[in-house]
């Protein structure tokens, strides 16, 4: 069997576990640093282990032996909407690699939030000293978390210690896998808590189901004084009625590391919206290596329940999207 391994973030090590756990079991692998250089060379491929955001669904199309699409990312949404796999065909992603830095990027964000950091920034930029403003804590808030896996639990496990009034976690069956929630209801239920969340915190996956979630109707219902941080997928928020609730003064802020089109575009309002921290989609990636690492332990330890047609452990459901 033929693997085909398409990422630019490999180093010796990786590559030599790779190489080790295909050759236990008589495998071929291939390692190219690009989609385009890996193209015309998919023919005979039954393992891709690439990103499936960005064009991994290039490769994906070009490969019609392809038995299983391993996602260096932990979103699969891209490949799985352009409906490009064999039939048959397994797919797998990285969720859990990822949770250690974004975690640390939504705890910097929502401290930089309650301590005004966007205000402070405008006023310094501007020559203007003032140190007047009045600031707010993670102590005594009440902390929404929609979307309960690794990065949300990570996140929740990381501010327990700031000793938050309670950390509500919202998710699609309302089962509680971690202690570090007070509470874990059904998204259906999501209204009712709303209106007494002081920071929701969105890290959803991009689904039918998610999109527009965190309507406009929805921002309605969160107090004049709530924060909302989204890194989970821009199209779960109707970003228009964002901007003008922070323009407004409708909400306190939002930090935003995905938007609904990226790059964002040149004349989009968001880039002026008040009390706003964007980031370019940076929080993830592959730039700490604890992730890098950790996502070529998952393709191993996958790569041998495959070869003995085993479930795999970081299978995506296609039905769900996760």
């Amino acid at each position: 069997m033929n693997i085909a391994v398409v990422n630019s973030f490999m180093n010796d090590t990786h590559r030599e576990k790779i190489r080790a756990a295909a050759a236990a079991h008589q495998m071929n692998v291939a390692f190219y640093t690009s989609i385009d250089e890996a193209l015309p060379h998919m023919a005979d491929v039954d393992i891709i282990y690439a990103a499936a955001t960005n064009g991994g669904h290039k490769l994906a199309q070009a490969a019609p032996h392809l038995k299983w699409f391993c996602s260096v990312s932990a979103g699969v949404d891209p490949i799985l909407r352009a409906g490009v796999l064999p039939e048959g065909c397994l797919v797998s992603n990285s969720s859990g690699a990822y949770g250690v830095t974004i975690a640390e990027h939504l705890v910097m964000v929502t401290l930089m939030l309650l301590r005004r950091y966007p205000e402070y920034d405008a006023f310094i930029r501007s020559h203007t000293w003032r140190n007047d403003l009045q600031l707010r804590s993670i102590l005594g808030s009440r902390v929404t978390i929609v979307g309960t896996g690794d990065i949300g639990t990570r996140y929740a496990e990381r501010i327990q210690s700031f000793q938050p009034a309670a950390i509500i976690g919202i998710n699609r069956t309302g089962r509680k896998r971690s202690p570090v929630y007070d509470e874990v209801v059904k998204q259906d239920e999501l209204e009712s808590y709303l209106p007494k969340t002081d920071i929701l915190v969105l890290c959803l996956p991009g689904t039918k189901q998610t999109t527009n979630m965190i309507s406009r109707e929805r921002l309605a219902m969160l107090p004049e004084s709530a924060y909302l941080i989204n890194v989970g997928r821009g199209n779960s928020i109707d970003q228009t009625a964002l901007v003008e609730a922070l323009n407004a003064g409708r909400l306190a802020g939002a930090a935003l590391d995905v938007m609904a089109k990226e790059p964002i575009p040149e004349d989009d309002p968001l880039w002026t919206a008040k009390n706003v921290i964007l980031t370019p989609h940076c929080s993830g990636k592959m730039t700490l290596a604890y992730t890098r690492d950790k996502t070529v332990a998952m393709f191993c330890e996958d790569l041998e329940h495959f070869v003995k047609q085993e479930p795999l452990v970081h299978a995506v459901k296609r039905d769900l999207g996760y």
